[in-house]
């Protein structure tokens, strides 16, 4: 039988946001690939409840809350102390905002670019030093079509998603001596928490017209779970500074 082209197997591969939607279901997959993986998240019982559902051994959770974005170097490097170098990165923990241009405040665009943007750049300084990372070695960061196509009322969070798709272009290129891969996954809209919250102010109408526009439908957790994984295994090898669309054909239109 030939090889598995996306067997993970002696990778170790931290996870953020594993605590529910897109993280939880990535870290599921991952360790059927029998990758070891390291959850992170703020909310240690969500976390056990992952960790529950995990195959195969050696996986733990690391509770911490990113929105810490100067601690995030020095906690890397311990983790790596303790565990060994990653092989992996997969940034999925964010913040959402729906929210008209005149109601956006200073205080709350500046929460979600910290978290969005401001942890992104600090978990890859931490990836990026010495002894923290694998020989080769992959990271992923969860952007959005948010981040690519205009849509009313989210251009704080289009703002921190097209942000991602800048560092990761900008880091490809600045790590690629070092062996490190960075891509980026743009999904459509996925049926998880952050669709019931995108769901809430709209109408039955308007939330039909937002399915229409995704020729495939709405996608699930597992759909960009996939496609992470491909850019994280050896499938992904001569892939770096790119965005993977994962849109259902949103952005075909």
């Amino acid at each position: 039988m030939a090889p598995n082209p996306m067997d993970l197997g002696g990778s170790t591969v931290l996870v953020t946001g594993a605590s529910s939607g897109i993280g939880r279901e990535t870290a599921v997959l991952l360790s059927s690939l029998n990758a070891r993986v390291v959850l992170t998240g703020r909310n240690r019982e969500r976390l056990e409840q992952t960790l529950s559902l995990l195959s195969g051994e050696g996986h733990r959770i690391e509770p911490f809350d990113l929105g810490r974005a100067e601690e995030i170097p020095k906690w890397f490097r311990s983790l790596a102390a303790a565990i060994g170098p990653f092989h992996g990165l997969v940034h999925s923990a964010g913040l959402y905002m729906t929210l008209p241009i005149r109601f956006v405040t200073h205080t709350g665009a500046e929460q979600l670019l910290r978290t969005n943007v401001l942890s992104t750049i600090m978990l890859m300084r931490g990836f990026s030093q010495k002894d923290c990372h694998a020989a080769e070695s992959s990271a992923v960061f969860l952007s959005s079509i948010a981040g690519l196509n205009g849509c009313p009322s989210t251009s704080v969070y289009a703002a921190s998603k097209a942000a991602l798709i800048g560092v990761a272009k900008s880091l490809a290129v600045e790590l690629a001596p070092q062996r490190i891969r960075v891509n980026c996954v743009a999904p459509g809209c996925v049926q998880t928490e952050m669709l019931d919250q995108i769901r809430g102010p709209l109408s039955n109408e308007q939330f039909e017209a937002l399915e229409r526009a995704h020729p495939l439908g709405f996608g699930t957790a597992r759909d960009v779970a996939n496609a992470v994984a491909f850019l994280l295994a050896g499938t992904g090898r001569w892939i770096t500074g790119s965005t993977l669309l994962v849109d259902g054909g949103y952005s075909a239109q």
